[in-house]
């Protein structure tokens, strides 16, 4: 027990008023005459001892009333738990709402939104109104970003409404840190009112700031069963018109329950393409396939669709991609072209093939394509090397074939620009390919099954390779003697293939061989610039676009499918390349279109955040036990939902306190006084 008026304490001295006169007893004796003295001993011993346990009594009524009058007056309370003092002067307080679509749930009738939104109106009125206040939600907004008065808080909190946008716990202490840090007054609380989902709630990397007073509210809503489709991908990044392709589509349970039957389509362009069926287990997940052909090019929107109820925000997942028309291949040759490359990039019309000399090249034009194979080239010049460089680096495939008398000096400073492997010396020892790579991406559909004695490449003459430490290496072909004959490197975005022989019979039957035809058709068509299927609201990714150039006034506009309502976002320029923020503009899990002034160029999909899908909640033993493990010391866990929230905080801050307690002792002993002197005879 503490005092907030401790001088008062100096009262207690008035007990000895009592004791004093108890003490010295200055009541008159009176002489009582008996007509027959056999009985004075007798009533002599009798008056004494009830007279003594009567002035005991007395005595100790009223040193119990001004005890307890003393204590009234000073004003004592009991702190709050660990509080060591009541909270005086001035205080500024952050209340975070949490409005994800998990506070969509109903407890006893009512969605955890409403609830939470009253827990803060509740927290409100227990501080005055010349307190500062923050109201943050998810959605970060501008307009929460500064501190209000307790009628504008009021007046905003009425406005929250359930969003897209989830943030993690940590985010949301760091951001009301950042605003109190700001705040003059020296008593700066911050509230969490939220469900405290498992997969946003993660104590481990809250930053401690012992200068603010942190409580947790948890809002506990009742169980509520989901299904939901977490993602979805193709098996293959190439994707061609008139191909059949397989999409991939993971679908998670996040409930006690399991599903039966449980139909799932696939819708592009409008048009149902696939249809499926599903069981899947109480807390499992499965990934289902749909294959489905590609019956024309050009940009595709599309999404995928589950059954599910009452939760149904994440039954739908959207994606978009495109099929490329055609395929640009820039051959750059040393004189004339080659006949083996024409034929293999004349054999599809999806294939755009350009055949340059190395004298004519137009640099400004590497950016239209999106392979360039350099043919025979003795020597590689400081400008070319620069160009290949910044056409990689922009997500561009590069295919090298040596010519038969290389530059080694050159060709060292084109693999040193490029971080690959470089051509260090050429052999004479015959051998031939022996090992194919299946698991990579240039082969990993050429063969259903690998033959044991596959017939494979002969090698009459070749190049030797010396790894560069910073490369990150593929083998897609590797000779005999363990050499490597055909390798990939990463290299920024894009990615380069290097042969250890050039396109010539007299250094290899490669060129007719029959896996010569697959290899340089799948590089040709992985070449294509491979751009995201789908985006998360609330993550504020960068689109990155190729190949577009804004003139004038010209805008970028994004476009919603069903509403045409236009947004314009944030780009940039960097390197050829056009970049776009959206700044949380985006609200609603759609497909839309973006628009270079009048042309359409690209479909972008953007889904709800499926951490809000996975409902599993912390319990309040739970919060307790992270607090704890965490050394969290200046966090507190309420349960509000015992007790009117704005009665709770006024007894965290101030104690509770027990002056109207000791004020009803006291006149309890005053009137046991009274009633002691005028009852006992």
């Amino acid at each position: 027990m503490q005092f907030t008026n401790s001088y008062f304490l100096w009262g207690l001295l008035a007990v000895a008023v009592p004791i004093i006169i108890h003490l010295f007893n200055f009541r008159r004796f009176k002489k009582v005459y008996f007509s027959n003295i056999s009985f004075l001993e007798e009533l002599k011993v009798q008056t004494q001892k009830y007279s003594r346990l009567k002035h005991l009594l007395i005595l100790s009524l009223r040193i119990l009333a001004i005890l307890f009058i003393v204590l009234a007056f000073a004003q004592p309370y009991l702190p709050f738990r660990g509080n060591k003092r009541a909270i005086q002067g001035k205080n500024v307080v952050s209340i975070f709402v949490d409005n994800s679509f998990s506070m969509e749930a109903v407890l006893d009738e009512t969605k955890l939104i409403d609830i939470a939104k009253n827990k803060a109106r509740e927290i409100v009125s227990a501080y005055p109104n010349s307190d500062l206040f923050q109201l943050l939600t998810n959605d970060f907004e501008g307009k929460h970003q500064r501190l209000l008065s307790k009628e504008e808080f009021l007046q905003m909190i009425d406005e929250v409404e359930l969003s897209p946008s989830v943030r993690k716990l940590s985010e949301i202490l760091k951001r009301q840190q950042d605003v109190l840090s700001l705040a003059p007054q020296s008593n700066k609380v911050s509230y969490i009112i939220s469900d405290f989902q498992k997969s946003i709630s993660q104590f481990e990397n809250i930053s401690k700031d012992t200068s603010v007073s942190t409580y947790l509210i948890p809002i506990t809503p009742q169980k509520s069963n989901n299904l939901f489709i977490d993602s979805c991908w193709f098996d293959s990044p190439v994707l061609q018109i008139n191909k059949n392709v397989k999409l991939n589509v993971k679908i998670k349970n996040a409930s006690e329950i399991a599903y039966e039957k449980i139909p799932l389509k696939l819708i592009v362009n409008g048009s149902q393409r696939a249809v499926s069926s599903f069981d899947i287990k109480e807390k499992g997940e499965l990934t289902l396939s749909l294959s489905y052909r590609i019956s024309e090019n050009g940009i595709q929107n599309a999404f995928v669709e589950l059954t599910d109820y009452p939760i149904i925000y994440d039954d739908k997942f959207y994606f978009s991609y495109n099929v490329a028309k055609n395929i640009t291949v820039l051959i750059i040759n040393e004189k004339e072209e080659n006949p083996y490359l024409n034929k293999i990039y004349q054999l599809d019309s999806v294939f755009k093939l350009v055949n340059v000399n190395e004298r004519n090249i137009d640099f400004a034009a590497f950016k239209n394509n999106n392979l360039i194979v350099l043919n025979g080239l003795k020597n590689i010049s400081s400008g070319l090397c620069q160009e290949l460089k910044r056409f990689v680096d922009n997500d561009g495939s590069l295919l090298i074939f040596p010519a038969t008398d290389i530059d080694f000096v050159s060709y060292s400073q084109l693999s040193k620009a490029l971080n690959i492997s470089i051509y260090e010396s050429k052999e004479v020892t015959a051998t031939k390919v022996e090992q194919i790579n299946i698991q990579h991406t240039i082969f990993s559909d050429v063969f259903e099954k690998l033959p044991e004695n596959i017939d494979l490449p002969q090698v009459f003459n070749y190049y030797m390779f010396s790894k560069n430490q910073q490369s990150r290496k593929e083998y897609l072909l590797k000779m005999l003697n363990g050499k490597d004959f055909l390798i990939a490197t990463s290299n920024g975005k894009g990615i380069v293939y290097q042969s250890a022989v050039p396109v010539d019979v007299s250094w290899s039957n490669f060129p007719r061989h029959a896996i010569f035809v697959p290899a340089l058709f799948n590089i040709a068509l992985q070449s294509q610039a491979v751009s995201k299927l789908f985006y998360t609201i609330g993550n504020d990714e960068a689109i990155t676009l190729r190949n577009i150039t804004l003139q004038g006034e010209n805008l970028i506009k994004l476009k919603a499918e069903k509403t045409n309502a236009e947004i314009i976002p944030e780009h940039k320029t960097i390197d050829g390349e056009l970049n776009l923020l959206f700044h949380n503009q985006i609200k609603e899990a759609a497909n839309y279109k973006l628009y270079a002034d009048k042309s359409e160029v690209s479909g972008v999909s953007f889904n709800y955040d499926r951490n809000e899908s996975r409902l599993e909640c912390y319990t309040a033993n739970e919060i307790e036990n992270q607090i704890k493990d965490k050394q969290l010391s200046n966090f507190t866990l309420i349960d509000g939902a015992k007790k009117h929230l704005g009665l709770l905080i006024k007894e965290i801050n101030q104690g509770f306190k027990l002056w109207k307690l000791f004020v009803i002792l006291a006149l309890i002993f005053l009137l046991g006084e009274v009633v002691l002197i005028r009852l006992w005879k």
